[in-house]
């Protein structure tokens, strides 16, 4: 087997050492890879089979916990060893540098240090591809079935999500998890992301906003093209550029072009769930994702936007109102959830609570009050607190007996659609904080449904709101800083030390 040359393990107390030796083995890796790769598209065909694997860092610990209890993330609870692969340094060398910071601070540097090596676990051949690079047409069927043989191609048993699930039971001298996602795992989504959102995954902001409809996309559009339009000394919170599916990029005026803005180019058509970037310099701006219909779609895109680590994602979106004082255009704020949309069900049993989270709903509060200007019972007059209930059957309203109906009713619901539950649940799954602003659209119960002509009106008195309400409210959060966002009611009894 034709192996990189073996990497001996180094310990450091410094992070951005611990970073650097990361960083060096990542790259050895991915070169052999690459190396051995173009030489069989060149029609070269390896002697043996062609290996590289994933650096790993490991830290170990004599003692229980001293960290501060207010602590979310940062320490692991007690003695042993605690291990996970990296991936992806360039796109994830922040966050590693801010985790390994942590670990040493909170154990201190005399009694904890951050061991570097070179892991057994092989890197896929398909996830060492460089960003422009495509093989599919340079390489005959019959060169592409021998690549199985030559390469490690992704296995799926190296990628599961036993440690998101709680569900994870290490083996008898198997170090405990480090981290919520191993290094194929993040790999795995990296490429899903591209894939399903027609942009790079190191365009993805720490915060994140998910709708059901393109009405709401598109008018991201042109409030991200506003601001790009606006001089950075004026309003506009430090966006210097937009980025749409196909990565095309737009620089705010007066921003200098990236040597990697000509890679871009308009897709011939939008990808399943096209997503679009207002970019900060620091990663902290806004990426919003048309989801499209359905809690399928939701579980998807969360699952692999969970990887990037975000520091919020919220739901923006229509529903059924369900309560006969409500009106076409009032706004839902989700303080609980009515989850039948089935796709979580194996993952996160019916029985967990999906709490609501007291920053999130409190930021998204604030921002329905600046933006609609309301106050005190005003406010409630077109914005109710409650339970949403999502389910997965479209068409709930032509089931038999009313036994929706009565569901509803019991579970006290004002509001019902197919995705907040979904996207709710898997930020609990995922210690990634989450939020849900609905905005009523119809009330099937009480003969209001949708009309074309209608919901055209609807559509222009509300899209503009609902967004620059979700905006602000990302906004509120991210000032509200990264300490206090991330909960402690997210943590499981044996918690990972990275957030």
């Amino acid at each position: 087997m034709s192996t990189r040359p073996f990497v001996p393990p180094a310990r450091f107390d410094d992070p951005a050492a611990a970073l650097a030796q990361v960083q060096a083995i990542y790259d050895g890796s991915i070169r052999h890879l690459r190396e051995a790769l173009q030489r069989f598209v060149d029609g070269e065909t390896p002697a043996e089979h062609v290996r590289a694997c994933y650096p790993f860092v490991r830290v170990q610990s004599d003692t229980f916990a001293r960290a501060d209890s207010r602590l979310s993330y940062g320490f692991v609870e007690g003695p042993g060893t605690y291990e996970t692969t990296l991936t992806r340094p360039d796109l994830f060398g922040d966050y590693y540098h801010e985790q390994f910071r942590l670990l040493l601070k909170n154990h201190g540097r005399q009694n904890m240090q951050i061991e570097v090596g070179l892991s057994a676990q092989p890197i896929p051949i398909h996830f060492s591809f460089a960003e422009h690079y495509h093989i599919e047409g340079s390489l005959s069927a019959e060169r592409r079935l021998l690549m199985r043989d030559l390469f490690d191609l992704p296995n799926l048993a190296a990628m599961d999500d036993g440690i998101a699930n709680g569900t994870f039971e290490a083996q008898p001298g198997e170090a405990q998890p480090l981290s919520l996602f191993t290094g194929p795992r993040v790999d795995y989504s990296l490429q899903r992301l591209r894939h399903y959102t027609g942009t790079s995954p190191e365009h993805f902001q720490k915060f994140v906003l998910f709708t059901n409809y393109q009405f709401y996309i598109d008018e991201f559009v042109r409030l991200g093209h506003e601001i790009m339009n606006a001089p950075s000394t004026e309003a506009g919170e430090g966006y210097v550029a937009f980025i749409e599916p196909g990565n095309v990029v737009t620089r705010r005026a007066g921003e200098k072009v990236q040597p990697g803005d000509a890679f871009g180019a308009v897709p011939p058509r939008l990808p399943q769930m096209p997503g679009y970037h207002l970019i900060r310099a620091d990663g902290s701006g806004i990426s919003m994702v048309n989801i499209g219909v359905g809690p399928a779609n939701a579980k998807t895109i969360t699952d692999h936007v969970a990887v990037l680590r975000p520091h919020a994602w919220l739901m923006l979106g229509h529903c059924a109102g369900l309560r006969t004082t409500q009106q076409l255009g009032d706004y839902v704020l989700a303080h609980g959830y009515v989850r039948e949309d089935h796709v979580l069900d194996e993952d996160l049993p019916l029985w967990v609570p999906i709490p609501a989270l007291a920053e999130v709903q409190v930021a998204i509060e604030d921002a329905v009050r600046e933006v609609t200007k309301l106050e005190g019972h005003e406010l409630k007059r077109v914005m109710r607190t409650g339970t949403v209930a999502s389910t997965d059957n479209r068409n709930w309203e032509l089931l038999p007996q009313r036994t929706p109906e009565r569901r509803f009713s019991q579970s006290r619901a004002v509001a019902l659609d197919m995705e907040s539950a979904t996207i709710a649940a898997n930020g609990f799954r995922f210690r990634v904080p989450y939020g849900t602003l609905l905005c009523v659209s119809d009330k099937p119960l009480h003969g209001e449904i949708k009309l074309p002509g209608m919901a055209n009106q609807f559509y222009r008195d509300r899209v503009d709101q609902h967004l620059r309400i979700g905006i602000r409210a990302l906004e509120l959060l991210r000032a509200l800083g990264v300490d206090r966002l991330h909960s402690r009611k997210l943590r499981s009894f044996s918690e990972v030390a990275f957030q």
